[in-house]
């Protein structure tokens, strides 16, 4: 899959299948982004359905290698700690994920989805 800058659009959810149990359960509840059209970024800190604080960015790409394009986060300051550096982009061979660097939870893999309450995923 090569990506360009029209791939990240969308809403994100943490992806509980990478790492299943209750800190990915944990994460998923408290965690979700939405990158808009007018290449806005709304990082959502939640409780289960509640919003509690909404981070607002903008992104850009880049094209380092000439192959696919990599997400650029700039966001207002102070920011969260998961989004205190740019996510490195791992792709399928029909999607992609996004790994977020966070220094209190280490790797956090986001993918496009809507959320949902988690009992609706059992």
């Amino acid at each position: 899959m090569i990506l360009d800058k029209d791939d990240y659009y969308g809403d994100y959810i943490v992806n509980r299948n990478y790492f299943k149990g209750k800190q990915a359960d944990w994460q998923y509840e408290h965690f979700r982004f939405t990158i808009t059209k007018n290449d806005s970024i709304f990082f959502y800190v939640t409780e289960k359905e509640k919003t509690i604080k909404v981070y607002k960015g903008i992104i850009s790409t880049k094209n380092p290698y000439n192959h696919s394009e990599r997400l650029v986060i700039n966001i207002e300051q102070p920011t969260h700690h998961i989004l205190s550096t740019n996510p490195t982009t791992f792709r399928n061979v029909w999607d992609f994920i996004l790994v977020f660097k966070s220094e209190k939870f280490n790797n956090m893999y986001f993918h496009k989805g809507k959320w949902k309450p988690i009992r609706e995923h059992n």
